[in-house]
């Protein structure tokens, strides 16, 4: 049987791994990053990074999931919210990112949607993707929903509605990484506010 401390130990080490990752492909990009641009990026000797995983494409596989989960993971929603309260705080997690101790929201998303462009050529990271974008689009739709259970919102289309809130989303990050365009996410911000969620209303 393994030492509980050893788990712990293994998961602080992978924590590193996923950080070093994250450094050497802001610097080196995709196509061109190397297992050893990733073990220049930790004080952790190479060896330990084919410990625990197996290639490069294994460790990338890992680290989508790995930044993935820290934005699934961190949003922060008061139990007695309010549908319109909990909608605000899942678009703007998504527009504007939790924070980070290095590294801004927008240095991961440099970086996640670099992985994103790949994804049409690999299956299995399309898939990752896909998930991904249905569970956002499915914790709108739910907010929806109960906003109009409890007779917030209007009736609609809640699928539509979710799409296109996400897609929306998606739009704006996608313009401000390729195009520079910095205003985007506080651009769709109030168009999502002024065109969508306002519309969603009851009495609206």
């Amino acid at each position: 049987m393994s030492d509980p401390q050893e788990k712990v130990s293994s998961k602080d080490t992978e924590e590193v791994i996923m950080e070093a990752t994250f450094r050497a492909l802001s610097k080196h990009g995709y196509k061109d990053l190397r297992m050893r641009d990733i073990g220049d990026e930790m004080e952790l000797t190479r060896q330990v990074i084919h410990y625990h995983f197996d290639g490069k494409y294994d460790l990338m596989s890992a680290f989508l999931e790995h930044i993935i989960e820290q934005y699934e993971g961190s949003v922060e929603v008061d139990g007695d919210a309010d549908p319109r309260s909990e909608l605000d705080a899942r678009i703007d997690q998504c527009l504007f990112g939790p924070e980070f101790e290095e590294f801004t929201h927008w240095d991961r998303m440099k970086v996640y949607h670099e992985l994103y462009t790949y994804a049409q050529n690999d299956g299995e990271h399309r898939k990752v993707f896909n998930e991904h974008y249905d569970r956002i689009r499915g914790s709108i739709v739910e907010v929806v929903e109960d906003g109009i259970e409890q007779g917030e919102f209007r009736d609609v289309n809640v699928d539509r509605m979710g799409q296109l809130i996400t897609d929306v989303i998606h739009a704006a990050r996608g313009r401000r990484i390729s195009l520079g365009h910095e205003d985007a996410p506080e651009e769709a911000r109030r168009a999502i506010d002024e065109f969508i969620l306002d519309s969603l209303y009851a009495d609206a």
